[in-house]
This record gives C-alpha cells, sequence and structure tokens, in this order.
C-alpha cells in the first residue's frame, strides 16, 4: 500500500490532484486575459500614466468648483437678484476664500476634524437663531459690502 498524506489520499493521487488543478487554472487564466483588456490598453488621453491624473484631477477639481459655485449663486439667488448674487460671490476676499478651504479641509480629511467643524458649525447657527435680528442685519450689511466690492 502507498503512503497517504494528512488529507487521507495516497501521495501519488495528490501529486496528480494538484497538476490537474494547476493546469485548470492557468487554462481559466488564459482565457480570462483573452476577455479582459490588459494594463497597457486600459489609458487615458496621454500614454504618461502621470499626465493622465494631472488631466482627471483637474477635470474633478474644475467640475466641483462650477458644482460648489452654482450651489452658492442657488443659495444666494433664493433671496437675492442674479447680478448682487454673482456680486456677493465675486467680492470675497482671498483671505475668506482660504479660510473656507482651510475649514472644508479639515472638515473632510478626518473624523475629529468633521466633528469639530460640524459641531462650530452648529455652534455658531444657534447662536444667531438667539440674536436672530442682530445677526440678519450683520450677515446683510456684510454681504452688501460684498456685493459693492464685487461690481468695482
Amino acid at each position: 500500500m502507498g503512503k497517504f498524506n494528512l488529507l487521507g489520499s495516497k501521495s501519488g493521487a495528490s501529486a496528480k490532484a494538484k497538476v490537474k488543478a494547476k493546469s485548470a487554472a492557468d487554462a481559466v487564466g488564459d482565457k480570462l486575459e483573452g476577455a479582459l483588456p490588459g494594463a497597457e490598453q486600459l489609458h487615458g488621453p496621454s500614454p504618461n500614466p502621470a499626465t493622465n491624473l494631472i488631466i482627471a484631477d483637474v477635470a474633478l477639481r474644475g467640475s466641483a468648483t462650477l458644482a460648489r459655485r452654482a450651489v452658492e449663486r442657488g443659495l444666494l439667488g433664493s433671496k437675492y437678484a442674479p447680478r448682487k448674487a454673482k456680486a456677493i460671490l465675486k467680492g470675497r476676499t482671498l483671505g475668506e476664500t482660504l479660510l473656507h478651504t482651510a475649514i472644508a479641509r479639515i472638515a473632510v480629511t478626518s473624523v475629529p476634524g468633521a466633528i469639530l467643524v460640524g459641531g462650530g458649525l452648529i455652534a455658531k447657527t444657534l447662536y444667531d437663531r438667539s440674536k436672530a435680528g442682530q445677526a440678519r442685519l450683520e450677515g446683510e450689511a456684510k454681504l452688501h459690502a460684498q456685493a459693492k466690492d464685487g461690481e468695482e
């Protein structure tokens, strides 16, 4: 009688089964390679992957900027005339833009950052609601000044 391996089959049968399994796997792999395009066929407009990454980054950031501006105009457009809303957005300072970008980056980068920024926004909203009349007047004055700066 032949020797048995740990699985209880004869060692010669086990070797044959391994060879058959490997050849079956190779056959399936060959069929998949023919069915799926290779990595060399999956590229963007440029054959250079770094250039394709830059193109994708510019396209995504550009579309995100356009979407953000549309949402901002929509939020302001419900209360202001389209020309004034556009002037308000144009009148923002570089410091305000950088501050908003930094706050958004902190909120998106980590969970503690999101909690911190979200909590701060909730606190500011509750504070503004408690001082509704005064906050409305201050906000109107600030947006009016921004609109003047944007028209100039």
